[in-house]
């Protein structure tokens, strides 16, 4: 994977934290992020879950305003932006990315692209054709309209990113 490198190196670059694991080690690595009560969205990747973790896949309005870790799926990775991409679904995937403090964002390896023309190359027959809506995040949330740097204002104050070998 050429660009896992550049990926990682950015998301240091962020202060964003990230965790490599094989494919069979993901409830493991997921375990060790979570902080309670956890809530997320079922992963849409082939052979990847979040049965054995502890994280409400289903999780109700007042279950999302109380959720401390957000788990969902990153669909790409921009390696030189160390940006992730969040589609939004039907199952609150969008949601649960933004209203914890933590997001923890599940990427497979051979999702990562090295620069934004080749996420664009990627994903626009997606947005074009099925009218699909993506968040493109770089970081934690963080504003300073009004002075000071403040961490968590439109989204997670933290997000760490769980890398999952898949080649």
């Amino acid at each position: 994977m050429p660009h896992v490198d550049q990926f990682l190196d950015s998301l240091e670059r962020l202060e964003v934290g990230w965790t490599r694991t094989p494919a069979k080690e993901l409830s493991s690595a997921l375990d060790d992020v979570l902080l309670s009560p956890s809530i997320g969205a079922p992963l849409p990747f082939d052979g990847l879950s979040l049965e054995g973790a502890n994280v409400n896949q289903q999780p109700s309005p007042a279950d999302l305003e109380s959720g401390s870790t957000g788990v969902t799926a990153a669909r790409m990775a921009i390696a030189s932006y160390g940006s992730i991409l969040i589609q939004s679904d039907t199952d609150a995937t969008e949601a649960a990315s933004l209203f914890p403090d933590r997001h923890v964002a599940v990427l497979r390896a051979s999702d990562i692209v090295p620069d934004m023309p080749a996420a664009f190359e990627r994903l626009g027959p997606a947005l074009r054709n099925d009218a699909v809506t993506t968040i493109l995040a770089t970081g934690p949330s963080a504003t300073a309209d009004m002075g000071a740097l403040v961490k968590g204002a439109h989204g997670p104050m933290e997000v760490h990113v769980i890398l999952v070998e898949d080649r």
